[in-house]
């Protein structure tokens, strides 16, 4: 048989059971031959011949739609074998599973491609304002799922690879998943740009191609262990390179002036070493659209990775010493920063990626814009996630004045139209301060320009408040005493033309507390946007149960990109029979985080129990820590009165701490020794539970928040800017116990505070009581609970004996406890009791976990981008069409004379 013709089979995977599929032998993957011509003498378009699994040959076809383009299960079916074929170089005998899932993806991405070209080109060929995104986190999660979801594919490929013998479900979890991101910074991020693709507004988002993510957490004899997180080992499917687009970036060195041909006075910066930034786009589908928008990711290099003098010297480490050098500030997300050279590295990681992401759009703009820079903010609106991108102040005046010759006033004017600022952050220590010799060493340039901003600014400052120094000092943007440092917040407030919080309770903190000299000054700079969470991602994706329930009922899924249509189902939540549908809908999901369990903490729970979460990062402030004593607390009420009438529980745990944050390392050793006590303990016949759930991540979350019955956001009032997991976990139907912090405000009226098992001091209270000098130590002397609790601690009963492991934990709550623990413990433990009462009523349960989902629609991040547009960036939706592109008009123009 001609090698052409050799045929391909089925799909099978070598290495696992397939189940019912296994041994189909009727499904037919089609390989290109050599094409019949028509009568004209052109190649027949779209043609394959077949062969069954036997060799048998079968009659010629002729498809209607293209391989790269088609939707079709046919044509699903035909690019599947094809990607498997020519881009892994593999066949049936000889593919790994992971070979499946790339083909799979790279069906997919041919899709995605085809919108994502036609996307772009629209832009150019109209005069848009595009979004800019500066964020040093994206946390994406698994791009296969959600982008088949959104480009209205998933349940055809999922036809298309179930016939074929394959475990679908499986494919789609060999997906590495890239942690370029922490936390929630990062979360709201790829939320974000999910909104933008589906709301079709023009949009960038800018950030590093981490080699090596969030680290790989693994709990060894109860500890956090760090491991490397090596999501690219395999490759990424989902990224383009684009090395044709790199730019230079300096550090170093020394600035010059001199007089241009003009007679003006300039100065010129001379870096000592330079590096070149890749970018590496990731392209993001729109829902049930055309729109595909941009992630921008950039990897660093050397400008010259191989020195031949050095090598031929002998000197082999050395002639690749700047290559290495170079590539380590996007080598690691978040190094370590408890050294001297972490610190610098963070440094060098904000520089870089903020001034490649403003090279970049400035070279967007000078190639598809005539007019000249000075009108950059109409076409641009540049958005800083927190202070890690804050840097771009100086960094656009610096490309504006010495490479652009802007004149100051004009620059300014550009850069603060440009530029807006979103505030994550109540917590002094995380509003970031950079050392003045940094900047000196490394951007020298640039704390002239920070300084010269800092006289004019206070210029304005002393103008209105003449007789007030104090004002000054601490409005200036240098921190002078103890240590000379450059104040990234401030920076950001003085160059942008908006700031905003990301919650009601926290927007009014910063105007009332950490930027209240700011907010006197500029009022009218300052807004709230309450945070959201894109609804194709944590209900569509990770509750289709759910999402299916809500499609049925609404009539469509117009609710997929409205999602305050849920709430007309609110008269369900009285209707039998949908409450006995949602409840078990949630058994169900129950049971699928059970399995979960059982496999990978070998621990075996029973979903009828209540199913009690609290996943984010590690943090004091979070209050796992409030969490894991009250566990304690009901272990000892079990022992001391084994007939006490309580509703089985299972606690579940998950998050990462911070690789140098010692406490919050300490809190992990806590919640898994006091699980290795309770779980081991068969007297209580596992009526009281504890689950640690190692490396969480974005595809585990979306295992947990639809298994969740309870939804823990106890956080110190005044603390947490917004959260998004509280958001998450109420969309799913989880009911929230939680204090007055961040989102939680808005989250209990929106649900109606009968939903919602409020407990503990408000901010105002907080602050009251440790201006009245707070005393732990009268807590614990007078609460023989507490008492009972740090006791059982302090004598070693969860650490295996040792009575000093624990120790700093103890000393930190009894001698300081910053965050109020040991004051909100009582009215937890009560709210607690309130918890456990309510769920017995299984009704009333089901009934008010419903009116938490369906009321949560003003919870999407599709709002919260609505209300940037209007209010901040003033740009508007552009519908992108494929009929006005396609790849007839993609291709090379050839000229008469070749």
């Amino acid at each position: 048989m001609d090698s052409a013709r050799a045929r391909s089979g089925s799909l099978p995977m070598p290495d696992r059971p397939l189940g019912p599929h296994n041994h189909s032998a009727s499904h037919l993957i089609s390989l290109p031959t050599a094409a019949p011509m028509t009568s004209t003498g052109q190649p027949l378009s779209n043609y394959t011949e077949s062969f069954d699994i036997q060799g048998n040959y079968c009659p010629i076809t002729v498809h209607v739609e293209d391989d790269r383009t088609g939707m079709a299960p046919d044509t699903l079916r035909r690019a599947f074998a094809d990607n498997l074929y020519y881009i892994q170089g593999k066949n049936e005998l000889t593919a790994t599973p992971f070979d499946y899932y790339m083909a799979l993806a790279y069906t997919v991405r041919d899709r995605l491609l085809h919108r994502w070209i036609a996307s772009n080109t629209a832009y150019m060929q109209q005069d848009v304002k595009t979004v800019c995104y500066l964020s040093a986190e994206f946390l994406l999660g698994r791009q296969l799922g959600k982008t088949m979801l959104n480009l209205g594919m998933y349940e055809k490929a999922k036809q298309v690879v179930t016939e074929a013998g394959l475990d679908f479900n499986h494919l789609l979890e060999l997906e590495p998943e890239p942690g370029l991101g922490n936390g929630g910074l990062g979360r709201l991020a790829a939320c974000f740009l999910d909104s933008l693709a589906t709301l079709e507004i023009p949009a960038i988002g800018y950030g590093i191609r981490y080699e090596f993510g969030i680290f790989d957490q693994r709990i060894e004899d109860g500890a956090q262990v760090e491991r490397p997180d090596k999501w690219l080992r395999f490759g990424n499917p989902w990224e383009i390179r684009h090395p044709e687009l790199t730019v230079e970036v300096g550090f170093g060195g020394h600035t010059e002036q001199y007089v241009d041909e003009h007679g003006h006075g300039r100065c010129r910066w001379v870096p000592a070493r330079r590096i070149l930034g890749t970018p590496h786009d990731v392209p993001i589908a729109g829902y049930n659209n055309n729109t595909v928008s941009t992630l921008r990711l950039w990897k660093a290099s050397a400008s010259e990775e191989f020195n031949f003098q050095v090598f031929d010297r002998g000197d082999y480490t050395g002639a690749v010493a700047d290559q290495i050098l170079s590539e380590n500030i996007s080598k690691v997300l978040y190094p370590n920063d408890n050294t001297a050279q972490g610190k610098q590295l963070r440094f060098e990681q904000q520089y870089f990626f903020v001034s490649c992401s403003l090279q970049d759009a400035i070279n967007r703009y000078r190639r598809d814009q005539r007019r000249g820079l000075e009108y950059l903010h109409e076409s641009i609106a540049i958005q800083l996630n927190d202070t890690h991108p804050a840097i771009a102040v100086a960094e656009l005046m610096r490309l504006l004045i010495d490479r652009y010759d802007l004149g100051w006033n004009r620059a300014w004017h550009v850069t603060r139209q440009c530029l807006a600022y979103t505030n994550h952050t109540l917590l002094m220590e995380a509003l970031e301060r950079w050392p003045v010799n940094l900047f000196e060493r490394l951007l020298p340039r640039h704390l002239e320009i920070i300084y010269e901003i800092n006289q004019r600014f206070l210029d304005e400052v002393r103008l209105q408040y003449p007789h007030d120094e104090a004002r000054a000092g601490r409005m200036s943007l240098i921190q002078e005493n103890p240590e000379r440092m450059v104040r990234m917040a401030h920076l950001a407030c003085v160059g942008s033309h908006a700031i905003n919080g990301v919650a009601a309770l926290h927007t009014d903190l910063l105007q009332k507390h950490v930027l209240n000299d700011f907010y006197t000054f500029w009022p009218e700079k300052f807004q709230n946007k309450t945070n959201g969470v894109t609804p194709r991602r944590w209900l569509l994706l990770a509750n289709p149960r759910l999402s299916k329930l809500f499609t049925e009922k609404i009539g469509d899924d117009r609710w997929v990109k409205d999602l305050e249509l849920l709430q007309s189902l609110e008269p369900l939540a009285d209707d039998l029979e949908f409450q006995h549908r949602w409840a078990e809908i949630k058994q169900a999901n129950k049971r699928e985080l059970a399995d979960y369990l059982l496999l990978y903490n070998d621990l075996e729970v029973d979903p009828r129990a209540i199913f009690d979460t609290q996943v984010k990062r590690i943090h004091e402030y979070k209050r796992q820590l409030l969490d894991i004593l009250y566990v304690i607390s009901l272990y000892q009420q079990i022992k001391q009165n084994p007939s006490m009438d309580l509703h089985p529980r299972v606690f579940i745990f998950a998050g990462k701490a911070a690789p140098g944050y010692y406490l919050a390392k300490l809190i992990i050793r806590l919640i898994n020794g006091v699980a290795e006590v309770v779980n081991n303990d068969t007297s209580i016949a596992r009526r009281l539970q504890v689950a640690f759930v190692a490396n969480y991540s974005v595809s585990l979350g979306q295992r947990i928040y639809p298994a969740a019955d309870l939804s823990e956001q106890i956080s110190t009032a005044g603390k947490e800017a917004s959260g998004t997991g509280n958001m998450k976990f109420a969309l799913n139907g989880a009911l929230t116990i939680g204090t007055l912090d961040g989102a939680n405000i808005e989250i209990r009226e929106a649900v109606g505070p009968e939903n919602f098992f409020l407990f503990g001091l408000t901010e105002a209270e907080v602050v009251a009581l440790k201006a009245e000098g707070y005393d732990p130590m009268g807590y614990y002397y007078g609460d023989p609970e507490i008492q009972g609790v740090l006791n059982a601690i302090a004598e070693g009963q969860f650490s295996r004996g040792d009575r000093e492991l624990f120790r700093p934990l103890l000393d930190a709550l009894l001698y300081r406890d910053e965050y109020m623990v040991l004051a909100d413990y009582r009215a937890y433990a009560e709210a607690q009791s309130k918890v456990d009462q309510a769920y017995r009523d299984r009704d009333w349960w089901t009934k008010a976990s419903i009116l938490n989902s369906v009321r949560m629609g003003r919870f999407s991040s599709d709002r919260t981008i609505r209300e940037y547009c209007r209010d901040i960036w003033h740009v508007s939706p552009v519908p992108v069409s494929l009929e006005t592109y396609s790849q007839s008009n993609a291709g090379l123009k050839v000229s008469n004379n070749t």
